[in-house]
């Protein structure tokens, strides 16, 4: 995972993470370009208050100030003042599916469920932030680049041949294919969830 963090280092000079968590095969990481809460409070992952979900988010959430109102009406608190933390409180107050209705941006993301175990990866209805993906035989690898992809050792560069006709055609690759026979990319406004390497 760190090394698919540093090969995004341009993404996000200001910091980065990773968390890891070796009994579950799971590892996730960030890099951040800081704009919304400087401090510490906005380092990713971030867990949610309750320590159930872990977020990492790309993008931007514009409604997060009337989001985080509502939250802290429901008794949820806050440390900081990120979008990220009202993201990773909205899915911890109503769930995912719930909170990507009910949030206006433009993202993309994964949050590791520690009670259900399970992965989810999603992005925005306009599709603006990408998230690309691939099912190996030692699990799932994801990032918002390629790069990040192709700098683990069990990533698979086999060129997807019909994804390069569409290329030619289009001049440019559509969801879900990529120019990689292995990888896809998340469609706009989608999610998917994985638990033990099954997609759903």
């Amino acid at each position: 995972a760190l090394q698919m963090v540093d090969s995004l280092r341009h993404r996000g000079p200001n910091d980065s993470g990773v968390w890891c968590d070796a009994s579950q095969q799971v590892g996730i990481g960030n890099r951040r370009l800081s704009i919304l809460d400087l401090s510490p409070n906005g380092h990713q992952p971030m867990w949610s208050s309750g320590g159930r979900f872990c977020l990492v988010y790309n993008g931007e959430i514009y409604n997060h100030p009337e989001l985080r109102i509502e939250l802290e009406s429901a008794g949820r608190h806050f440390r900081g003042h990120s979008d990220t933390e009202v993201l990773v409180e909205a899915i911890s107050q109503w769930g995912v599916q719930q909170a990507l209705e009910r949030t206006n941006g433009m993202f993309a993301f994964a949050v590791w469920d520690r009670e259900e175990q399970a992965l989810t990866l999603a992005r925005d209805r306009l599709g603006i932030k990408p998230l690309y993906y691939s099912l190996t035989p030692s699990g799932l690898l994801f990032g918002s680049e390629l790069k990040a992809l192709r700098a683990n050792p069990l990533f698979d560069s086999t060129i997807n041949r019909d994804a390069l006709v569409l290329y030619l055609q289009h001049n440019y690759i559509p969801a879900p294919y990529s120019i990689y026979e292995n990888v896809q990319k998340l469609p706009t406004g989608s999610m998917i969830r994985v638990v033990r390497d099954r997609v759903s």
